[in-house]
C-alpha cells in the first residue's frame, strides 16, 4: 500500500523513508538514583547519556521529570520539574538526549499554559506542525533586522516620553504594588501589536485568574498566550517559563507577525536560576546570585527583539525587574539595565500621591528617543520634561513656602503648569491614547 501526504498526494521513496524514521520511538539511555541532597537528585549512567540539558524521567509510583544541569563524581545531578517525592534509591532513570521542545499555532490563542506550553485546564491542545526548542539561541548579530518604527502602545507617558519601537527590548522596574501588573494589562489590551504573548513567572497562585479575567479581560485574552509558573512550583518550573513564553514569540515573529512579550518578572526567574546554581554547587556571588544567573540573563532577554534580516516580524519585549527594597542599584536591576534598549521607572512614591501609571519620566530611558519622534514632537518633550525636572529640583521649598514667586521665570511656568502635565501622565486602566492624542494633550497642557 503505497503511502500518502496530508494533501493526499502519494510519498516519494525518500519522504516515506524520513516518515518512517520520524515515527520510530527516540532511544533512551537507563541509569539509577543514586542519592538524593537538598534538591539535586544524583544519577548514575552511562556516558552517552550524561549531556547537560538533557532530560530524564525517574520511574516510580509517581514518575518525575527533571533536567540535567551539572555533573558531580561522574553521576548526573538533576533539578525536578515537579516535586520530589516518593523517590526510592536505585529507582529506574530513563535519560532521552532530546530537549524540551513546544509546536505553537494559532489555536494556542486564548489559552494559558504551563511551562511546558501545556494547557492548564487538562484539554488537549492543537499542535502547530514545527516543533521548536523551548531553550534556543537568539538570531545572531548580522542575520537580525534594525528595530522597525515606533509603536503606538495605548498610554501616554510612555507614547511621549519613552517611546517603544517595534522590536525594542524595554525593562520596567518597579517595586511590589505599585501598579506594574495593571501596567502590562493595559499594554496587552492597547498596544498596536498581532500577538501578545505573556509569562507570569513566580507569581501568587490566586492571583493568576484575577489578572487573566479581570485585568487582562475578554479584549486582551483574544489575541494572547499566556503562560504561568506561580511561585510554588519548582524553580525548574520557574525558570523554564520564560524561554517557553520566548519560544512562543518566535513562532509567531517568524509568521511574520509584530509581537509584543511581556514577562513579569525577571527578578523571579533570576532567583530560580540561582535556586539551581546554589543546589548544584555553583559558588554564590553578588547577594549570593551566582555566576550562571548573570549568563543566563542576557540568554534570555536577547531573544526577544527584530526577527532576521530581510523577514517581516519582530519581538517587541517588555520584561519587569522586581527591585529589592525599591532599590533600583541590585544586582539584577543594574544587569538588565546593562542589557536592554531602555527602562521605564515606577516609583511608589508617584503611586502614593494617586497617580497611575506610577511612571517617573525624568528617570525613564528610551534608547531609540529621539529618532523616533518627529522634531515638532520632540521640541515638546524636551520642553515638558524640562519643566517637570525644574519642579522636582525644587520641590521642598515650593511645598514649605520656602520659594519666592517670581524669582525664576522658568521654575514660577512649571508651578503653573505642573497640574495640567500631571493630568496628562494620569490615565485610568481603562482608559488608552494613541499617539496623535497623547501629544495634542500635552500640546493643550503647554499651552496652558
Amino acid at each position: 500500500m503505497v503511502p500518502f501526504d496530508r494533501e493526499g498526494k502519494p510519498l516519494r521513496p525518500l519522504a516515506r523513508l524520513a516518515r518512517n524514521i520520524e515515527a520510530l520511538t527516540p532511544f533512551e539511555f537507563e541509569g539509577r538514583v543514586r542519592g538524593v541532597n537538598g534538591l539535586v537528585i544524583e544519577a548514575s549512567g552511562p556516558l552517552e547519556a550524561l549531556v547537560l540539558g538533557a532530560r530524564a524521567l525517574i520511574e516510580g509510583e509517581r514518575p518525575l521529570r527533571g533536567e540535567i544541569v551539572g555533573f558531580r563524581d561522574g553521576r548526573a545531578l538533576l533539578i525536578p520539574y515537579d516535586a520530589a517525592e516518593k523517590i526510592r534509591p536505585g529507582a529506574r532513570v530513563r535519560f532521552a538526549a532530546e530537549r524540551q521542545t513546544v509546536a505553537p499555532c494559532a489555536a494556542w490563542l486564548g489559552q494559558v499554559l504551563d511551562a511546558f506550553g501545556e494547557p492548564l485546564d487538562g484539554r488537549r491542545l492543537p499542535q502547530g506542525p514545527t516543533a521548536r526548542p523551548i531553550i534556543a539561541p537568539p538570531p545572531t548579530a548580522h542575520d537580525r533586522a534594525r528595530v522597525g518604527a515606533r509603536m503606538d502602545v495605548g498610554v501616554r507617558a510612555i507614547n511621549l516620553f519613552a517611546a517603544l519601537c517595534r522590536g525594542q527590548r524595554m525593562g520596567v522596574f518597579s517595586g511590589s504594588g505599585v501598579g506594574k501588573s495593571v501596567l502590562l494589562s493595559m499594554l496587552a489590551r492597547a498596544a498596536a501589536a498581532d500577538i501578545i504573548v505573556i509569562g507570569l513567572v513566580g507569581e501568587r497562585g490566586r492571583e493568576v485568574n484575577e489578572f487573566i479575567e479581570d485585568i487582562l479581560g475578554p479584549e486582551g485574552r483574544r489575541r494572547s498566550v499566556v503562560v504561568v509558573a506561580t511561585s510554588d512550583e519548582t524553580a525548574a518550573k520557574r525558570r523554564m517559563a520564560p524561554h517557553t513564553a520566548c519560544a512562543i514569540a518566535e513562532h509567531f515573529r517568524d509568521e511574520g507577525l509584530d509581537v509584543l512579550l511581556l514577562l513579569d518578572s525577571v527578578t523571579r526567574f533570576a532567583m530560580a536560576q540561582r535556586e539551581i546554581g546554589l543546589a548544584a554547587g555553583e559558588p554564590p556571588a553578588t547577594k549570593a546570585y551566582t555566576p550562571s544567573v548573570f549568563a543566563e540573563l542576557p540568554r534570555l532577554l536577547e531573544r526577544a527583539g527584530p526577527g532576521h534580516f530581510g523577514r517581516k516580524g519582530s519581538i517587541t519585549g517588555l520584561f519587569t525587574v522586581l527591585v529589592d527594597g525599591d532599590d533600583h542599584n541590585e544586582p539584577i536591576a543594574d544587569a538588565v539595565r546593562g542589557i536592554l534598549d531602555g527602562h521605564i521607572v515606577m516609583e511608589r512614591s508617584i503611586a502614593e500621591n494617586g497617580r497611575y501609571p506610577a511612571i517617573n519620566i525624568l528617570k525613564s530611558v528610551s534608547r531609540l528617543m529621539p529618532d523616533c519622534h518627529t522634531e515638532d514632537q520632540n521640541a515638546l518633550v524636551r520642553r515638558a520634561r524640562g519643566l517637570m525636572a525644574a519642579y522636582a529640583q525644587m520641590e521642598d521649598l515650593i511645598r514649605i513656602g520656602a520659594y519666592k514667586p517670581g524669582s525664576d521665570a522658568d521654575i514660577d511656568e512649571a508651578i503653573r503648569l505642573r497640574s495640567a502635565l500631571e493630568a496628562v501622565l494620569n490615565q485610568g486602566k481603562d482608559e488608552f491614547s494613541n499617539i496623535e492624542e497623547s501629544f495634542e494633550r500635552l500640546r493643550a497642557a503647554l499651552e496652558g
